[in-house]
């Protein structure tokens, strides 16, 4: 019984260390093509192609989060962090629609920054 909580709760942060790796590489993706966005005629739809894809990784996280939590009883700390990022990911959205980028850029670095960071402890 021991045996199979263990591979569960491995499983599981096996999977949430992929969602937090997908999150970190969409985020650094934005970046790219938020550079494109100012150099080129396509980077507009990349990067509004690639805000859809960050917030698409950032509920992965939250799921994947909670499915780590519950049925593997891992810490519930995973959950708040990956909901943190859900709204931060959600008022990035939120700034760049409204084209405030005094705010969008520097909270796009930071969340990059968390992110690596979350990646990191994993």
């Amino acid at each position: 019984m021991a045996t199979q909580v263990t591979a569960k709760t491995q499983r599981s942060s096996s999977f949430l260390k992929i969602a937090i790796a997908l999150q970190t590489l969409a985020i650094f993706l934005q970046a790219v093509s938020a550079g494109l966005l100012l150099t080129s005629s396509y980077g507009e739809t990349l990067h509004s192609v690639g805000a859809r894809v960050m917030y698409g990784a950032s509920m992965l996280y939250v799921l994947t989060a909670v499915l780590a939590w519950k049925p593997g009883g891992s810490s519930p700390r995973p959950v708040r962090h990956a909901s943190g990022f859900l709204v931060l990911a959600s008022v990035q959205v939120v700034l760049g629609i409204a084209h405030v980028p005094s705010v969008h850029i520097p909270l796009g670095v930071l969340m990059f920054g968390l992110s690596v960071l979350a990646l990191a402890r994993r």
